[in-house]
């Protein structure tokens, strides 16, 4: 009996999470950024898992991004709109299977409350067309003790040039 009732009230909290998640994603369609573009004109530029990461708030399971070992000098760039993001120079292993940052390029990125899942945490997305990146934490490194913990799908990678 334990059990299904374990099993049932995991429904209900699912469904809550949907709910919750639902009204989240209606805030931010009310929300305006410079690069705007129909779903169809998304669906267009970005593959099946950017399209659900950047413009559905999904995350890719953890440890399949090849960003997530990328260790190269670069700039991690918006997959959505190629606005430059973060910086090679901040990344760290923070060990959770997705790219992680102690700080984003400056005014690189917006941030917003996510009560989806049924806690609060901070979602941040790119401030130049509102794709989803992932989340930021209080639990990194110094200097700033911040995790921005990343969508490797929500970012291309391009390398520093050899001078």
């Amino acid at each position: 009996m334990t059990s299904r009732r374990f099993f049932l009230l995991s429904g209900v909290a699912i469904a809550a999470a949907a709910a919750f998640r639902g009204f989240t994603q209606h805030s931010i369609a009310a929300e305006t950024f410079e690069v705007t573009k129909t779903d169809a004109e998304w669906k267009a530029i970005l593959n099946d898992a950017q399209y659900r990461i950047l413009r559905h708030e999904d995350t890719e399971q953890p440890f399949t991004s090849a960003l997530n070992t990328e260790k190269r000098k670069g700039i991690f760039h918006c997959a959505g709109c190629d606005l430059p993001v973060y910086s090679s120079d901040v990344k760290y292993d923070s060990g959770t299977g997705w790219p992680s940052f102690w700080e984003a390029l400056p005014n690189a990125i917006g941030t917003r409350e996510d009560t989806s899942l049924l806690m609060t945490r901070t979602e941040c997305h790119c401030r130049r067309c509102g794709g989803h990146m992932g989340h930021i934490f209080n639990d990194g490194p110094q200097p700033t003790g911040m995790r921005h913990c990343i969508n490797g799908m929500a970012m291309t990678f391009k390398p520093a040039s050899a001078a």
